[in-house]
């Protein structure tokens, strides 16, 4: 059995009620980001994401790969997805 995904983690794609068109469109984007910015280093986690799309198994999996990258690779990948994807209203 799988071990949810932790609250801290219920972001982006990993975030709770999204419909199955979303949660693709945001593992597309973040792969996308991961092959940009990480190169050979992100695979694994691309791999991941693309599993991810019909896979809830390696949906799973995807947040601790990203956990797992160099700290700079992690935090240059979250804050080009968080740019990407902050509100229009701020």
């Amino acid at each position: 059995m799988t071990a949810p995904i932790a609250p801290a983690d219920r972001y982006g794609p990993w975030a709770d009620n999204l419909s199955p068109a979303e949660r693709r469109a945001r593992l597309r984007c973040l792969r996308g980001l991961v092959h940009v910015l990480c190169g050979p280093r992100g695979q694994d986690l691309a791999e991941l994401l693309d599993r991810a799309e019909f896979d809830g198994g390696a949906l799973r999996e995807s947040v601790d790969a990203l956990a797992r990258l160099e700290p700079v690779d992690r935090r240059r990948v979250l804050a080009t997805y968080a740019r990407l994807h902050i509100s229009k209203s701020i």
